[in-house]
C-alpha cells in the first residue's frame, strides 16, 4: 500500500510536504490548470481499461457514469514529471510543518473539534492532537484538498504515466467507491494523483480503512465536514498498532563522546538502558519508560536528537518518512503546548543557518525582490527573487543562497 512519501503518504501529502516538499504559502509550487484534451491514445486506453474494470467487479452502470465527461489531463502528467526529487532537511520541514501559522490553526482546530475528537479517541483510542497533526500536514486543516476530478486523473497516469499498473488498481478501486454510493463522480475530487479528502486517502486505502462515523451510509471524506474524515485516519492508525497514552517520541541530549553508532531505527533499548548510557531527556532526567526505544539523529551528530517509541513506527505506516514522522509528532506537541525543538540544527551545505535564510529573504524582500515570506525554506520565489537581485546587480545568475549574497545585502 505505501509508496514512496515523493508521490503518497497514505493517500497523497505530496501536494503539501512531498520527501520533504511542502511549501508554506509563499514557497508553493504554483497550481496546474487541469484541463482536459482530446488525445486518441487515452480514448483506446480507456476503451480496453472498461473490460478490465468490467471484469473486477465494477458494473457497466458505474463505469459509464465515471467517464461521462472525463479525460486526458496533461496537466497531470506535467506534475508526474516534474516532482522535486531533492528530501529538504529536517529544519526546513519543520519550519514548514510546524510554522507559526500551521500550529495557530490546528490549536483553534483542536478546540473547535475538540468534542468531535473526543468521540474519535473513545472510539479509536488516538489522541485528538495527532489526528489534527495528520489533518494539519495533509490539507492544512481542510483547505488544500485537491479540485481535480480522480476518474480523469488516475486514468490519465495509468494511461500515460510511470506506474500504471499502480494507477490503474487505484482506478478501479476509485470506481468501486463509486458503485459503493459514497460520493458521486462530481464530488469525487482530490490531488493530482488521485489522494482525497482531508486526510488524502488513496483509493485503495480508502477501501480498506475509511470509516462511516456518523453512521449515515457514507465514507465521506470530500465535504467541508471533516468527521469521516479524521475518524477514518485515526481508525487506520489503531489498526496500525497505535498506542494511547505513549510519546512518538521525545527530544533527548546525547552525552558528550557518546557513541552515534548506537542510533537508528533498528537499535532498540530500555529507556533505562539508554539512561546508563548518558541519554536525558532535554531537561536532564530519565525519559519515562514507554516501552523499547531507539534514538535517532536525522539532522546528524551536531543536530538534535529523539528517543522514539512503537508509535513511531506507527505514523511510517501512513507515512515511511522520517522527517514526516517527527513532523506529525511535533506539530502535536505543539498545538498542545509543548516546546519548540531545544536541539541546534547544524548550518547547511552553503554554511548559511536557518536564521540566516530568513535574513535574506527580509532584505530581499526589502530590496524590492519579494519572496512573499520569510520562513527560512529556500523555494522557487525565492529562487526567482535571488535570480532578479543578480541580475540587476550585474551578478552572475544563479537563483542559489549564498552567505556573500547575504553580506552584500546587509551592506546595502
Amino acid at each position: 500500500m505505501m509508496i514512496p512519501r515523493r508521490v503518497f503518504s497514505l493517500g497523497l501529502g505530496a501536494a503539501i510536504l512531498s520527501a520533504c516538499t511542502a511549501g508554506t504559502p509563499q514557497q508553493s509550487a504554483p497550481r496546474t490548470q487541469m484541463r482536459s484534451v482530446p488525445n486518441p491514445g487515452y480514448d483506446t486506453w480507456v476503451a480496453g481499461f472498461k473490460s478490465r474494470a468490467l471484469s473486477k467487479g465494477v458494473s457497466q452502470t458505474t463505469i459509464d457514469r465515471a467517464f461521462r465527461g472525463a479525460g486526458y489531463l496533461p496537466g497531470v502528467i506535467e506534475r508526474d514529471r516534474n516532482q522535486t526529487e531533492f528530501t529538504r532537511t529536517l529544519e526546513d520541514y519543520l519550519a514548514i510543518a510546524a510554522s507559526d501559522e500551521r500550529i495557530a490553526t490546528g490549536k483553534q482546530m483542536l478546540r473547535k473539534h475538540a468534542s468531535l475528537l473526543s468521540q474519535i479517541e473513545a472510539q479509536y483510542q488516538v489522541e485528538p492532537e495527532i489526528v489534527t497533526a495528520i489533518w494539519g500536514l495533509e490539507s492544512r486543516y481542510g483547505a488544500r484538498r485537491g479540485d481535480i476530478p480522480v476518474v480523469s486523473a488516475l486514468s490519465t497516469l495509468a494511461y500515460d504515466g510511470r506506474r500504471g499498473s499502480f494507477f490503474e488498481s487505484q482506478l478501479v478501486a476509485a470506481l468501486k467507491i463509486l458503485q459503493n454510493g459514497d460520493v458521486s463522480p462530481q464530488a469525487m475530487t482530490g490531488s493530482w494523483a488521485g489522494a482525497m479528502g482531508h486526510t488524502q486517502f488513496i483509493p485503495t486505502s480508502y477501501l480498506a480503512y475509511a470509516v462511516d462515523f456518523r453512521g449515515d451510509g457514507q465514507r465521506d471524506i470530500w465535504s467541508d465536514d471533516p468527521t469521516d474524515a479524521l475518524a477514518s485516519a485515526a481508525a487506520y492508525l489503531k489498526r496500525s498498532g497505535w498506542r494511547r497514552g505513549q510519546p512518538w517520541g521525545v527530544e533527548v541530549r546525547l552525552p558528550e563522546g557518546f557513541n552515534t553508532g548506537l542510533t537508528g531505527r533498528g537499535s532498540k533499548r530500555s529507556p533505562a538502558d539508554w539512561a546508563a548510557l548518558g541519554v536525558r531527556d532535554v531537561r536532564g532526567g530519565q525519559v519515562p519508560n514507554h516501552g523499547a526505544a531507539s534514538v535517532i539523529i536525522p539532522a546528524g551528530a551536531s543536530g538534535p536528537a529523539f528517543m522514539i517509541f512503537n508509535n513511531f513506527t506507527v505514523i511510517t505506516r501512513y507515512n515511511n518518512s522520517t522527517n514526516y514522522v517527527i513532523g506529525i509528532g511535533h506539530l502535536a506537541d505543539r498545538i498542545t503546548g509543548g516546546a519548540p525543538i531545544q536541539g541546534r540544527f547544524p548550518p547547511d551545505s552553503k554554511g548559511m543557518t536557518l536564521n540566516n535564510r530568513k535574513e535574506l529573504q527580509e532584505r530581499l524582500t526589502k530590496a524590492g525582490f519579494d519572496t512573499q515570506g520569510a520562513d527560512g525554506v529556500i523555494g522557487g520565489k525565492t529562487t526567482a527573487a535571488i535570480s532578479g537581485y543578480q541580475k540587476a546587480n550585474g551578478l552572475p545568475v544563479t537563483g542559489q543562497p549564498s552567505l556573500d549574497l547575504l553580506q552584500r545585502l546587509r551592506r546595502g
